[in-house]
């Protein structure tokens, strides 16, 4: 739709980013969600947590969004922030790299008559369950230039969303949905400081984590 605009409207439109980037402000009324609820392939439709929410979001604020998102990846990408251990969401990395990764520690481990134990986490809902001011303490750690964490502190607070089902529009108030450009990202840095055991050896794939550790001897995998 956007590519439709007349080059008047695009002007004013860029004037109208310009002035979000300069004042560090995202406006409330792009930041409401209407969402559809799709039910999984196989699940009872009788349970709310078979469906699958799917959010429509401001075309525009996307726009803007996707270059929040641009900035926030140059200053990471040039001074190595993220984990080296983090597959998901990062350019150049797949879940085939990281499962290359696991498979070959396993096999040498094997070619050394070594063991290898794993313990692979799902965090339940992880997306919904991130601390906002607890996201904006670690981009502060880190270092993010200030007024790019004014501009996403003022993108994932005061959001809301409304449930359509066939016609009918609800009025719930919540926190930041899945689905947007910079949730994968903002993920990534917001567990970007999980321990790292010397005993284990651990790949993460956004909220999939898998610990393994290799040994001749089970106890010391247990221990591990």
């Amino acid at each position: 739709m956007l590519k439709n605009f007349p080059i008047k409207l695009i002007l004013i439109l860029t004037i109208l980013i310009n002035k979000i980037l300069k004042f560090n402000h995202f406006p409330d009324n792009w930041k409401e969600a209407i969402i559809f609820p799709i039910n999984k392939p196989g699940k009872d439709p009788h349970l709310a947590s078979s469906y699958r929410p799917i959010s429509l979001l401001s075309t525009i604020g996307k726009l803007t969004e996707s270059i929040i998102l641009h900035r926030l990846k140059n200053y990471i990408n040039e001074n190595n922030i993220l984990n080296p251990n983090q597959y998901g969401f990062t350019n150049k990395l797949s879940t085939l790299h990281l499962l290359l990764r696991l498979t070959e520690n396993i096999s040498e481990g094997f070619q050394k008559k070594k063991s290898t134990g794993a313990v692979f986490l799902d965090i339940q809902k992880a997306f919904d369950r991130v601390w906002i001011n607890g996201l904006t303490l670690k981009l502060i750690t880190f270092k993010i230039p200030p007024p790019l964490i004014h501009l996403i502190h003022s993108y994932l607070t005061n959001r809301s969303f409304r449930i359509r089902i066939n016609e009918t529009l609800s009025n719930v108030s919540a926190g930041c949905p899945q689905g947007f450009f910079l949730g994968p990202l903002l993920f990534n840095l917001y567990i970007n400081d999980i321990p790292d055991y010397s005993l284990t050896k651990i790949n993460l794939y956004a909220d999939d984590t898998a610990i393994h550790a290799t040994y001749k001897k089970l106890e010391t995998i247990s221990f591990a």
